[in-house]
């Protein structure tokens, strides 16, 4: 049996039998793996603190020919605080649930890790908005997985124009002149706009480094999550909780 050494971080972890649990990875060498981690319910268990989800660190794994075991775990970050967070926990399950849903096993992650990462140390920062943070995350994975809007010119054209609609059926920017009947939008603000720009263009680590008002921010929501909504074939149960709590 050989071993195998992985960054990642815990999506979910599920008890198997009387003292084992079944534990998600997302990692970045090998995307989602799913792994036993034996005896680790025994209160005595090392396994216990690092098969928690939001576990993110160095993680070992010995190889079987249809499953991983998981042999030992490094931690550098058990993002602590947002345990004792209510709804920072519940933004952080369903941002764990998000990546759990896009990710593949076998098929490399380092874009997807390193987007949620960051964007659980966003919720520890006092000075940025959850619902920002949110709205961020959600188109950010979104066009890390090939589904990203067009928000830079017209979506048939190709041609920018200041009065173009933003569509989510055709999948972003629709000018004047390249309307369909039937084709619903909204007329975005320079500002909202700007912002959605900046999402799909930027880096991971600078997604998190700007503030808009709260009309900018309702725009966003309202674009962003109809555009989830229409993209994404899944519910998520920490998605309806964390609605339950935030509204």
């Amino acid at each position: 049996m050989s071993e195998v050494t992985v960054t990642g971080m815990v999506l979910s972890a599920s008890p198997i039998g009387e003292y084992d649990r079944r534990v998600v990875f997302l990692t970045k060498e090998r995307g989602k793996i799913s792994a036993f981690a034996k005896g680790a319910q025994k209160p005595n268990s090392t396994f216990i603190g690092v098969t928690s989800p939001f576990c993110f660190g160095e993680f070992t794994f010995y190889e079987g020919k249809n499953s991983y075991t998981l042999k030992t775990a490094r931690i550098s970050n058990y993002f602590e605080a947002l345990r004792t967070d209510v709804e920072g926990a519940y933004y952080g399950f369903y941002f764990l649930d998000l990546a759990g849903y896009y990710s593949r096993e076998a098929v490399e992650a380092g874009d997807l890790l390193k987007l949620l990462y960051q964007t659980l140390r966003a919720l520890l920062n006092p000075r940025l908005n959850n619902r920002m943070i949110r709205y961020i995350y959600e188109l950010k994975i979104l066009c890390i997985s090939g589904e990203a809007p067009q928000v830079f010119e017209c979506i048939s054209c190709g041609e920018p124009n200041k009065e173009a609609i933003f569509c989510v059926r055709r999948g972003g920017l629709v000018c004047p002149d390249c309307r369909r009947a039937g084709d619903k939008g909204r007329k975005l603000s320079p500002a909202a706009l700007y912002a959605l720009q900046y999402i799909v263009s930027s880096p991971v680590e600078k997604l998190y480094t700007f503030v808009v008002n709260e009309e900018v921010l309702g725009e966003l929501g309202d674009v962003v999550g109809e555009y989830v909504n229409a993209y994404v074939e899944k519910s998520f149960k920490s998605r309806e909780i964390l609605e339950s709590i935030v509204g």
